[in-house]
């Protein structure tokens, strides 16, 4: 079994147990991503968001041929409890596939695709997607290591994930991301 892990954040640069077959390629399929989750450590993660138009992401094959070893890879590097249903999205390729996803899939000739489907979060709400004034605010207010932990994290996303919250920082707050 073919299975590949999508990526738009830290998994790139850090996916330290998840067992990648092959460095990440940055001609994945478009998704809709934004700076939109507030992360346990304060910086403003990458995360799937229909509020946001799509960018291209990044995509590895992974060196396992179960689905369940590739999830549970995932959910540790994530940290995701197995309780949690939302935290891992799949997509397994069947007899007819439709679709943006399906289509690259196929492409890549892959048989299964799994990516973190953590939604956004904000003021601690799971679920919320902070408006742009919400992100100039929160950003704008931290301080020490949170302040230095996002500044770092908005610079190791990859430049192609040029979103329009990132632009927003880079233009209003002068951030060098």
């Amino acid at each position: 079994m073919k299975i590949a892990c999508l990526a738009w954040g830290s998994l790139i640069w850090k996916p330290e147990n998840l067992p990648l077959a092959f460095d990440w390629n940055p001609d994945g399929p478009v998704m809709p991503i934004e700076f939109s989750r507030v992360g346990d450590q304060g910086e403003l993660a990458t995360a799937i968001c229909m509020n946001a138009p799509p960018v291209q992401v990044y995509w590895a094959l992974l060196d396992t041929n179960t689905l369940q070893h590739a999830i549970s890879s995932l959910r540790e590097r994530e940290k995701i409890p197995d309780s949690r249903e939302d935290g891992v999205g799949k997509f397994l390729l069947k007899n007819m596939p439709t679709g943006v996803l399906a289509n690259w899939a196929v492409a890549q000739k892959l048989d299964a695709v799994i990516w973190t489907a953590l939604p956004p979060r904000f003021s601690g709400l799971e679920g919320r997607i902070p408006c742009a004034e919400d992100i100039l605010e929160y950003l704008g207010l931290l301080e020490g290591e949170k302040l230095q932990h996002a500044q770092n994290y908005l610079k190791k996303v990859p430049a192609n994930i040029n979103t329009p919250y990132r632009k927003l920082v880079r233009e209003q707050l002068g951030w060098d991301c």
